[in-house]
């Protein structure tokens, strides 16, 4: 990938890759600080109800070993089960489409209540291989923060294309996070490109607390007719009732006629019913999905970019990981200042800053668009162990 070879690697850095965020549990129960709620609380106590979250700055102690970008890349090419392989390989257009809706919830991860991922900075990167598919991620903007991913597998001529960025807000009883872009999954043996976009993600403070993936999800494609609408249900204000649970239907876009009914949790099983025949049947399993996943590894130092995330955030994460916080917070604090210091010099030089892999547009209604530089993306010095 020309543009790749620009940044010059050093045979000193040091990754850290925590393990993925996985149905079965993985760092949340040694991470998680004790007296979490009362942290939690006197965290927001100065934060007014409305507010944008995206300047907020959590201390180490409410972060996990990761960025966020790290945590896109991770609903790629940390799975239980080649998700992916089997969109490409669908007899029909119907039964690609239900693969993709599959796939699509095994990018739907339990999330971790009181920790969050490291916010990216700029011109941060990810570089994964996970046996022919390679991921490629780089934080594209700072403010507003958006990150750009594309995946490719030539083995199965299969591409990904993410343009995403997060809006969090404080309602004062809650966090939304209300989560912007589109995603595009291309099947180029069948000329499908299906597009979706993703639910939001709910922190509930009170009464009771507790974290949701919630809202609707459209999945489109206009080479078949086809598509889908998800409904991701939260927990009632009580905490009650439709968590994690997913409601959907599969309809003809032309004649609105619907073929198929969803129904499920998308952390167990989810089916689908055939409104001709009534017949049931589960196409998506989260324990086959989602568990069991392995954790990346770094198998060539030589070659890890300095804008490598798990490079970038090494110094925090060792900090977590050993509970060592006032060395995590030494090392988030040079890594700010440091950022401050780049920006300010881009400003005083009239320096514009640009993506390296993708380029970057801002849509009249107020979105964004990334489009790959590179037609492919190379192997990663980091690799998913078989």
């Amino acid at each position: 990938m020309s543009g790749e070879g620009e940044e010059e690697p050093l045979p000193t850095r040091v990754a850290v890759l925590a393990p993925p965020m996985a149905l079965d549990g993985g760092l949340a129960e040694e991470l998680k600080p004790p007296n979490l709620m009362q942290r939690i609380f006197s965290l927001f106590s100065n934060v007014r109800p409305g507010s944008d979250l995206n300047h907020f700055q959590l201390p180490p102690l409410f972060n996990m070993p990761k960025s966020q970008l790290q945590c896109y890349g991770e609903t790629v090419y940390c799975v239980g089960a080649d998700m992916l392989s089997r969109c490409a390989r669908g007899r029909s257009s119907m039964e690609r489409l239900v693969s993709v809706i599959a796939w699509s919830m095994s990018t739907i991860r339990p999330p971790i209540f009181g920790l969050a991922p490291y916010n990216p900075v700029l011109g941060e990167t990810h570089h994964v291989t996970d046996g022919s598919i390679n991921v490629l991620l780089e934080q594209v903007s700072h403010h507003p923060p958006v990150s750009a991913l594309h995946a490719t597998d030539s083995n199965e001529n299969v591409e990904l294309i993410w343009c995403q960025y997060p809006i969090p807000r404080f309602t004062g009883t809650c966090v939304e996070a209300v989560i912007h872009g589109n995603r595009l999954l291309k099947l180029s043996n069948f000329g499908e490109t299906y597009e979706m976009n993703s639910p939001n993600l709910l922190i509930r403070l009170l009464p009771i607390p507790g974290i949701d993936w919630t809202g609707n999800v459209k999945i489109r494609c206009e080479n078949s007719g086809l598509e889908v609408n998800l409904w991701y249900r939260g927990s009632n204000f009580l905490g009650f009732g439709g968590n994690r649970s997913v409601e959907g239907k599969i309809i003809e876009s032309k004649s609105f006629k619907v073929l198929y009914e969803i129904q499920g949790h998308w952390d167990k099983l989810v089916t689908m019913k055939d409104m001709q025949s009534g017949e049931a049947t589960v196409f998506y399993d989260a324990k086959e999905a989602i568990s069991n996943l392995k954790t990346p590894i770094l198998k060539d130092a030589k070659k890890v970019w300095e804008s490598e995330s798990a490079v970038v955030w090494e110094g925090v994460s060792l900090g977590i990981l050993s509970k060592d916080w006032e060395k995590a917070r030494e090392a988030k604090r040079n890594i700010e200042e440091r950022e401050r210091r780049l920006a300010r010099e881009r400003k005083s030089e009239g320096v514009a800053w640009s993506p390296k892999h993708f380029t970057l547009s801002q849509r009249k209604d107020g979105g964004w668009d990334c489009w790959p530089i590179q037609p492919s993306v190379l192997p990663a010095p980091i690799v998913v162990p078989p």
